[in-house]
């Protein structure tokens, strides 16, 4: 359908963030927010993967929800943990758009507004970012004061509070021990490699390194879960487990692609939510903070983008949304000039159309070094990287080249029944010229609607915005 319904686009909720009449302090859940840095889909045996091992993920969604088709609402780092925070979707927070950015004071964050409810407060490693305070008009991390550790933490929450924290491991971000995984005890011959990279040994020990820090998150996640089952509080803890943005390999992260933007996804809280299930609604990042303040006993905020998902998780409906809206600015500064590489794209389970407003621009950065990382740097250095580009002349690496670092049209669009693997644009197909007419339209719509400066501009502010990185 061409129109975009309510729970499609915005789902906004009304009024300020007030208290809720009913219930006691005491009975608000404690929330835990473990997320990896860099973890995607479909990397953990809930999703069919044969190799890499995720048991506290696996209890988490044995014991409470799992999610198959959740996203983040872009694949940075920085602006994919802003549209956590605030519940809005990326081109609303200006500066905090951008990787290596700063988040504006102006936009609340949910840690912020259940501080002010009673809630105690924290996070470990990675919180918002990277990024800077400077500017910002923030004097501390969007996700909160910093702690050494989880146990730490407990120890200095003040007596009958409930407290909200944010685990943000640095696993499995670059750059990894190589060889690990296969140290490990896993088999390199087991890999499923993805469509879009080449099949070779160095790519299939790449994989295993990053499932090693797969599997190190995963385990200080379950550490994290045993010292709240001691304490008697796992069962009232609203724990949610997820990535920030896909795996660190071409084409994945800092890609409107799926391997960029499908994230594993499991949320547990006994007390108010029936195990077992599996849903297959669409969720976005942006989402979170609505229902963390929900779940809290607090309205959303009017300006929130996202939907709660308290009505899913309960079973007070089994709708959410049908699609979902992905986009990125600015990632590295890889390009001369500062230069951002601009998408949006709109998913729905049978397309994934993707419009690119500066096809002029490398998508994967300037084939040689401009500031940060070094050739083509929106992709991380590692094994995976090095060995198409030192082997692109060959006919038989030409295609992975082209898939993950040569120019891209204006627009893309992929049939994800025939084609899962998102390899063959089918954009100019004259049999693809209905759905592509509808699609274009529903992205336009949900740009205006969301007040995206692209909507209504073809300026291109995030390319002035300061980078902070190095």
């Amino acid at each position: 359908m061409d129109v975009i319904s309510r729970r499609n686009c915005l789902g906004i909720g009304a009024g300020a963030v007030l208290l809720s009449t009913s219930g006691k302090a005491a009975e608000r859940p404690n929330i835990l927010f473990a997320i990896a840095d860099d973890w995607g889909w479909p990397h953990s045996p809930l999703y069919g993967d044969k190799v890499v091992r995720t048991p506290a993920f696996e209890r988490v969604a044995r014991e409470g929800v799992l999610f198959t088709q959740a996203y983040c609402a872009t694949p940075s780092c920085t602006p994919s943990r802003g549209a956590i925070l605030t519940g809005q979707t990326p081109h609303r927070l200006e500066e905090g758009g951008n990787l290596w950015s700063f988040l504006p004071s102006k936009f609340p964050v949910y840690t912020d507004l259940l501080e002010q409810a009673g809630y105690f407060v924290g996070f470990e490693r990675k919180g918002w970012g990277p990024g800077t305070l400077e500017g910002s008009g923030r004097t501390r991390n969007p996700a909160g004061p910093q702690f050494k550790d989880f146990e730490t933490f407990l120890r200095e929450r003040p007596a009958g509070r409930p407290f909200c924290f944010w685990f943000g491991s640095t696993d499995p971000h670059r750059p990894y021990e190589p060889g690990s995984g296969a140290a490990s005890g896993m088999n390199p011959r087991d890999v499923q490699v993805p469509p879009f990279l080449p099949d070779t040994p160095e790519v299939r020990g790449d994989i295993l390194d990053y499932y090693f820090e797969v599997q190190r998150f995963d385990r200080e996640t379950g550490t994290i879960l045993k010292l709240l089952e001691s304490r008697g509080e796992l069962d009232n803890t609203l724990v949610v487990m997820t990535g920030d943005n896909g795996m660190p390999f071409p084409r994945a992260k800092a890609n409107l692609y799926g391997y960029g933007t499908h994230q594993p996804l499991a949320i547990r809280w006994p007390a108010r939510v029936k195990g077992g299930r599996t849903v297959n609604e669409f969720v976005s990042f942006t989402d979170y903070a609505p229902t963390f303040l929900e779940a809290a006993g607090l309205k959303p905020l009017s300006v929130m983008t996202g939907m709660s998902l308290l009505p899913l998780l309960t079973g007070r409906t089994s709708r959410h949304r049908d699609m979902v809206f992905l986009e990125r600015e600015r990632h590295a500064n890889v390009r001369r000039g500062n230069l951002s590489y601009p998408c949006r794209a709109v998913r729905t389970r049978e397309f994934l159309y993707i419009r690119n407003l500066r096809p002029d621009r490398w998508p994967a950065g300037d084939p040689e070094k401009y500031v940060a990382v070094g050739p083509f740097g929106d992709v991380d250095g590692g094994p995976a990287k090095d060995v198409i580009l030192n082997r692109r002349d060959e006919p038989e690496m030409a295609r992975f080249f082209r898939l993950s670092f040569e120019k891209r049209p204006a627009e893309e669009l992929y049939d994800l029944v025939k084609d899962p693997g998102e390899l063959n644009n089918v954009a100019d197909q004259p049999s693809y010229a209905a759905a592509k007419r509808r699609l274009r339209s529903t992205l336009d719509r949900w740009m205006k609607e969301t007040s995206d400066p692209r909507a209504a501009s073809e300026d291109d502010p995030w390319d002035r915005y300061p980078y902070a990185g190095g």
